[in-house]
């Protein structure tokens, strides 16, 4: 379950003023709260003292007092991520919060602590060990509660974190019984959410049918219940990313296009900059595929139009001014390289920006199957003259170590992508011509088979015929 800012709930100090009442008991609470939300007097650590001082209060807990310590809980939650306090999180939830939970509603106490997780996911995303560890606070407090409703939706946000961490086996393992229950509550709502991780758990372990046939139940529920752009989104994107794994570029373009421009209208930049990426990747595979669809004929690309190799330009206008920076520019990189089909350059670029590449499954993936195919290219044209070459020679021109060239060698001639043999005693590689396929043979065969279901159809009814006398 991924996590927008733009739903994570704050009361403002402001907000609890203008709800006032005759019967407000809540000043001083209102009062110290703005003291503790004003980072502008007071350092971080005397905010988290008055703010802990706000929730611990044990006596009132009128609506707007409860308004108040609500707010200094998400206040707090902010202040400790902002220290690195990471540690105190855990008992943040579990101990300085129980006198408040003891005595609110189930339900606001489940919309709380939601909203506090929430906050952290957002304000330390890195800090995956800590989510984990307070997930598992929580689940164990909510099932010592009996508090299935919010013990269901954290666990739901521990099988992402999980899946963030690259726990597939355990992230699988929860979200697969906590999917079972979910059906049997019809939760569609969280539903959605869970399949839709369940998905990228597949993904990540590249199950690809798998992936779809979850990817595909989180929008039949998606079909049945109002679903937020920001799940709508991360629903076209997982759909954009399967089909980029299908090579099916210009439909995942369309996808990541649709997430892209949901994203961009909600000013959410840190998650439409993958979306770009992957539409940059979408442009840059499928132009790369037009141009070699000509090499496995031996020419490599030689006939290919400008118009299909040219990779430059793929960001333009307000698009590569909004979100310039590292991410794009590595993409841009990358096309560029691309397009020159130039191994070195590529190899080059991939080190340079190995952060902004290598971080992302899909991108990762991808870079190395972009790689194998600009090696296969290159290496076809070169062998193209020549009907017997040493190895060392081809391992010169293309600048590449000679167990590297071998080895690529050995395996497209393996794939049937080259008709030659490898000669190691010699060193060489021997190039066959291509041969035209033997039409008649192909002929032949296809009458004896039709020939096998002729005898095999008069022994069946000769059989029927006997049994019948």
């Amino acid at each position: 379950m991924e996590i927008d800012a733009g739903k994570v709930e704050v009361v403002s100090s402001t907000a609890l003023l203008d709800d006032g009442d005759q019967e407000d008991d809540s000043a001083d609470l209102v009062e110290s709260l703005e003291a503790g939300e004003d980072s502008s007097k007071n350092d971080v650590q005397t905010r988290m003292k008055i703010l802990t001082e706000i929730v611990q209060e044990p006596d009132r807990f009128s609506i707007y007092c409860t308004r108040a310590k609500e707010s200094a809980v998400y206040a707090l939650s902010r202040c400790l991520c902002e220290a690195s306090q990471y540690s105190s999180i855990l008992p943040f939830v579990t101990e300085t919060c129980k006198t408040f939970f003891s005595n609110v509603t189930k339900a606001k106490t489940a919309k709380i602590v939601r909203q506090v997780l929430d906050i952290v996911s957002v304000e330390a995303p890195k800090e995956l060990v800590m989510l984990e560890n307070v997930c598992g606070a929580v689940i164990n407090w909510c099932t010592e509660m009996n508090r299935t409703f919010l013990r269901q939706r954290v666990e739901s946000k521990l099988a992402y974190v999980y899946y963030e961490q690259e726990k597939y086996s355990e992230a699988l393992e929860l979200i697969s019984r906590l999917l079972t229950e979910l059906k049997k509550l019809d939760d569609k709502a969280l539903l959605v959410e869970c399949h839709l991780t369940e998905s990228k758990i597949h993904h990540g372990l590249r199950n690809l049918p798998k992936a779809k046939a979850a990817l595909t139940a989180s929008r039949t529920c998606a079909n049945a219940i109002y679903v937020g752009p920001a799940l709508q989104s991360n629903i076209d994107q997982m759909s954009g990313v399967l089909h980029t794994e299908e090579k099916d570029y210009n439909t995942a373009h369309s996808y990541f296009l649709e997430a892209f421009e949901q994203l961009d209208q909600m000013n959410d930049q840190e998650k439409a900059v993958p979306c770009l990426k992957y539409m940059m990747l979408c442009r840059i595979l499928d132009g790369l595929n037009k141009a070699l669809k000509l090499s496995a004929k031996g020419v490599s690309g030689a006939k290919s139009s400008k118009a299909e190799a040219d990779l430059s330009g793929l960001v333009t206008g307000k698009q590569g001014v909004k979100y310039a920076g590292k991410d794009i520019e590595a993409m841009t990189a990358i096309a560029a390289a691309a397009s020159k089909r130039n191994l070195k350059e590529f190899q080059a670029t991939t080190d340079k920006y190995s952060t902004e590449l290598k971080s992302d499954l899909l991108i990762n993936h991808h870079i190395h199957i972009l790689y194998e195919q600009l090696l296969e290219s290159n290496l076809l044209r070169i062998i193209e003259p020549f009907s017997c070459v040493e190895i060392s020679h081809v391992a010169s021109l293309i600048e590449m170590p000679v167990t590297v060239v071998e080895r690529k060698l050995s395996t497209m001639i393996l794939d049937g992508k080259l008709n030659a043999i490898l000669n190691q005693g010699e060193g060489q590689l021997i190039v066959h011509e291509a041969k035209d396929e033997d039409k008649c043979m192909g002929k032949g065969l296809e009458v004896i088979k039709n020939m096998g279901k002729v005898v095999d159809n008069l022994y069946a009814r000769s059989n029927r015929e006997l049994v019948m006398r």
